[in-house]
C-alpha cells in the first residue's frame, strides 16, 4: 500500500469519526480544511511569497490571485451575511491601536519566519523543517497575545466596524470593489517600475485563488463564521496550559468570555477553526506524499534563531491584530470589516520592513 492511499484511509477513518462521535458539521469542516490544505500546498499558494515578489521583483502575479480571491470571496459572502444575518457572521474585529501594531509587526514577521498562520501550517505539513518548528512557538504566541489582548485593548480602540450593517449591502459591495480595484492598480504601477517585462498573472496560481475563494465560502456556510486560522493555535496552546494550571482564565477578559471559556473546557474536536487546521495540515501532508517536495534549503544556526523568534512575534501579533492574512485580510476583507482594509495597509508597510531584515540574515 503507499503512502497516499494510506493516508487517504486515515482520513477517511477521521472523518468517519467525527460524523459519527462530534457532528456531522465538524466532518465537513475537515474534509474542507484537507481541501484547502490540498490546495495551499498545491499551487504553493503564499499570502507572504505574493507580496515579497512584488516588494523585490516587480512580480504582480501572486497580489493579483490574492485579489482574484478576494473578489469572488466577497462577492458571495457578502449577499449571504445581508440575506442571512442571524445564522451568519462576519469576520469583525475593532479599529485599535493593538491593531495597527499587530498587523505591523505580523507583516514583517511573516517574511523573516516565510510564511503567514495559513502558510506555517500548510509548509508544516509539507515537512519544511523551520515551519515545523515555527508551529508550537507560534501557538504559544497566539496564546499570550490573547492573554494581554485586553491591556493592549485599553489603549485605545473602537467598536468593529461591518460594511453591511453600516451601508446596506450596495454600499458595501461597492466599497470593497473600489478598494481591490486601487490595490490592483497601485500593485499594477509597482510591477510597471521593473526595467524587464511585467509578471501579472499565474495561471497555477489563479486556479489556486478560484479553489481557494470557493473553498472559504464553503467553510462560511457549514460553519457560520469565516475560515480563520489564529485562534486555532491559541486555543491548543491555551488548553495545554490550562492542563498545567498555569493560568487561570476566570481573571482573564481573553478567555473568561462565554466562547472561549466553552471553547477551552471542550474537545478540540468541537472547535470549528481547530477541525479546519487539522484538515489544512492533512491536505498538505497528503500533498507531500505525492510529490516529497518539502525539501528546503539548510539554515545556519543564527537562521534558525532568528526564525523561531519571528515565528513567536507571528503568533502574538496575530492575535493583537485579530487574525492573520486569512481571518482579517480573507475574511475580514469578504465579509465587510473595516479592520480587513486597516490590517492590509499595517501588514504590507511591516513587509517592506521584513523583507529588508530577511535579506540581511541571507534567508
Amino acid at each position: 500500500m503507499n503512502n497516499r492511499l494510506a493516508l487517504t484511509l486515515v482520513f477517511v477513518v477521521f472523518t468517519a469519526f467525527l460524523f459519527w462521535f462530534v457532528s456531522i458539521r465538524q466532518s465537513l469542516l475537515f474534509i474542507v480544511g484537507i481541501g484547502l490544505g490540498a490546495v495551499l500546498a498545491g499551487a504553493r499558494f503564499g499570502f507572504t511569497t505574493g507580496w515579497r515578489n512584488l516588494i523585490e521583483k516587480r512580480d504582480a502575479s501572486g497580489v493579483f490571485a490574492q485579489l482574484l480571491l478576494l473578489a469572488i470571496a466577497a462577492g458571495i459572502s457578502l449577499p449571504l451575511l445581508a440575506f442571512f444575518p442571524t445564522e451568519l457572521s462576519a469576520a469583525l474585529g475593532p479599529p485599535s491601536i493593538s491593531l495597527l501594531i499587530g498587523a505591523l509587526v505580523f507583516g514583517a514577521a511573516m517574511q523573516i519566519a516565510d510564511g503567514c498562520g495559513s502558510g506555517t501550517l500548510y509548509k508544516a505539513g509539507l515537512g519544511i523543517p523551520l515551519n515545523m518548528a515555527i508551529l508550537p512557538v507560534f501557538a504559544l504566541g497566539s496564546f499570550l497575545g490573547s492573554v494581554h489582548l485586553g491591556w493592549w485593548l485599553e489603549l485605545g480602540s473602537i467598536k468593529p466596524v461591518g460594511l453591511v450593517n453600516e451601508v446596506g449591502l450596495t454600499g458595501a459591495m461597492g466599497l470593497t470593489y473600489l478598494g481591490l480595484m486601487l490595490i490592483g492598480l497601485a500593485a499594477w504601477f509597482w510591477s510597471k517600475t521593473s526595467g524587464g517585462s511585467r509578471i501579472l498573472f499565474n495561471k497555477t496560481l489563479i486556479i489556486g485563488a478560484v479553489l481557494l475563494a470557493l473553498l472559504a465560502v464553503l467553510n462560511f456556510v457549514i460553519a457560520g463564521q469565516p475560515w480563520g486560522v489564529v485562534y486555532g493555535f491559541g486555543l491548543w496552546a491555551a488548553k495545554i496550559a490550562y492542563a498545567g494550571n498555569l493560568f487561570d482564565p476566570a481573571t482573564n477578559p481573553f478567555w473568561s468570555q462565554p466562547v472561549n471559556a466553552t471553547a477551552l473546557q471542550q474537545s478540540v474536536f468541537l472547535d470549528l477553526t481547530s477541525i479546519t487546521n487539522i484538515g489544512i495540515l492533512a491536505g498538505a501532508l497528503w500533498i507531500f506524499s505525492r510529490n516529497k517536495s518539502g525539501k528546503a534549503d539548510k539554515l545556519n544556526t543564527q537562521q534558525w534563531v532568528v526564525g523561531i523568534i519571528a515565528g513567536f512575534l507571528l503568533g502574538y501579533s496575530s492575535r493583537l491584530a485579530f487574525g492573520c492574512n486569512v481571518g482579517a485580510m480573507v475574511s475580514g476583507i469578504s465579509t465587510g470589516s473595516l479592520h480587513g482594509w486597516i490590517w492590509v495597509v499595517m501588514a504590507f508597510a511591516g513587509s517592506l520592513i521584513g523583507v529588508r531584515i530577511r535579506r540581511y540574515f541571507n534567508y
